[in-house]
């Protein structure tokens, strides 16, 4: 039995993948420095800078699968195969611990009975949207009621409070039902909600319309607490050993003058889509700095679960002349710090892949974006940023699912530019006021974590 005086412990699952660890980090962190829980937080990845002695670190093996195996069954397959030793984990946490609760990935849900055995309270954090998460709710009523591919879907989606979503911008996973990665996307939506409440990684005022409806949601559902925005923290645990030639870079350049361009830790470009990038930059005459990863013929990524599987030179796939031409306005690397990039003076747009610790980031910044979405959620994410909160304008993608050159340089002059770009950049220096009020002690997210902790904390005194 835990000891009566023990503090209340909070563990913590995190799925594979450095933008899931990312925002678990930060909750993590936030309950135990603000809110005096001790926690243990697991993870499959071996994180570079070790976390404060109150929270405990448990690393799980990854299994190993064939590299060709979808990112998401990947995942999933992993988190499945780890029920036995997280079970072992928390009987062990019992016999001296308070386990107020585990909060869980959305991909953990093959834990939830494991947990619910051992009498423990379970929780998820959705490391994305509300809108993601009223997908989610609604996935298994469509999946029941439409015959042949989503994308072939004569009308939108409408969910209430949200933008219509085209079936061709529904999660990646789901555009071929059939396969082992869209049926286990299903799958997943008729369980995740198992739960006592679901924490969500945004704020009310972006997205106003979703958490009224979701806060007026019955039916057995689990109440839905938006807790964000948590980005990365002062110690940017992902950084890497090189120099920050950017920054200098950076000081030496006019105000809000410079378009960032990064697509993540997993997002690499196909080799003719970074020279399509790059030529386009040459075009729009713009300052920039591109984080340029290792192109492939697909431009699929296997550095989902560890960024440093990213090998090679990508200069080499850049046209002859490029890094030569645009030298006295451009920056090109293989890596740059983005947190510290983004909340840069000169920075004055972010062209992203969407991923949602991304957007956050930019949003928290007040950096507006062009929206290029690659894969997972990201294309849901770039219709809401593009028509829900206008912070964003979306590259068109043309033959191939290549973005021209001259589509390329036309987006870009708009952002920093034309009359679109100056309303989405009002429109994003308004959100990032908002993350500000949600995060301050009368904010929307700072009051709902108290309530959150305060329901933990109940808990943990029974």
């Amino acid at each position: 039995m835990a000891d009566a005086n023990s503090s209340s412990h909070v563990v913590v699952v995190s799925s594979p993948g450095v933008g899931h660890i990312t925002p678990f980090v930060e909750l993590t962190k936030l309950l135990v420095f603000h809110h005096n829980f001790t926690a243990t937080l697991i993870t499959f990845l071996d994180l570079p800078c070790p976390l404060p002695s109150s929270i405990s670190v448990v690393q799980l093996p990854l299994q190993e699968l064939p590299t060709d195996t979808d990112i998401s069954v990947r995942v999933a397959l992993n988190m499945a195969n780890s029920v036995s030793p997280l079970r072992q984990i928390l009987i062990s946490l019992q016999r001296t611990t308070r386990i107020a609760a585990v909060i869980l990935d959305i991909f953990g849900i093959e834990f939830y009975s494991m947990v619910k055995e051992l009498h423990i309270r379970r929780y998820l954090f959705l490391t994305t949207n509300l809108f993601f998460l009223s997908f989610l709710h609604h996935l298994p009523t469509l999946d029941e009621t439409t015959t042949g591919e989503f994308r072939d879907m004569p009308e939108p989606l409408k969910l209430p409070g949200c933008v219509p979503l085209k079936g061709v911008d529904f999660l990646a996973t789901l555009q071929e039902r059939k396969s082992v990665a869209g049926v286990m996307a299903v799958h997943g939506a008729r369980k995740y909600d198992n739960v006592e409440g679901i924490l969500v990684n945004s704020f009310e005022a972006l997205e106003a319309g979703a958490a009224k409806f979701l806060k007026q949601t019955s039916g057995g559902k689990p109440p839905v607490w938006p807790i964000g925005p948590l980005t990365a923290s002062d110690s940017d645990m992902w950084s890497e050993d090189q120099s920050h030639d950017c920054i200098e870079w950076l000081n030496q350049q006019p105000s809000g003058s410079v378009i960032f361009i990064c697509f993540g830790s997993a997002g690499t470009l196909s080799w003719e889509q970074a020279r399509e990038l790059a030529l386009g930059l040459e075009m729009s005459g713009q300052r920039f700095l591109w984080v340029v990863r290792l192109a492939s013929e697909t431009g699929l990524s296997g550095s989902f679960f560890n960024r440093s599987q990213i090998r090679g030179d990508p200069l080499e796939f850049l046209p002859g002349g490029f890094v030569e031409n645009t030298k006295e306005r451009g920056m090109v690397m293989s890596w740059a710090p983005q947190r510290q990039v983004l909340g840069h003076n000169a920075t004055g747009g972010f062209v992203s892949h969407c991923g949602w610790n991304s957007v956050l980031e930019s949003l928290v910044n007040g950096v507006p974006m062009v929206a290029w979405p690659l894969f997972a959620e990201q294309k849901m994410n770039a219709v809401f940023l593009e028509e829900g909160a206008k912070v964003a304008l979306r590259v068109n993608v043309g033959e191939n699912g290549v973005v021209r050159r001259e589509e390329v340089a036309k987006v870009l002059k708009e952002l920093m530019e034309g009359e679109e770009g100056k309303q989405v950049r009002r429109g994003m220096q308004e959100m990032k006021k908002e993350a500000v009020r949600a995060l301050g002690k009368e904010g929307s997210s700072y009051k709902t974590l108290e309530e959150v902790v305060s329901i933990f904390k109940d808990i943990a005194a029974i």
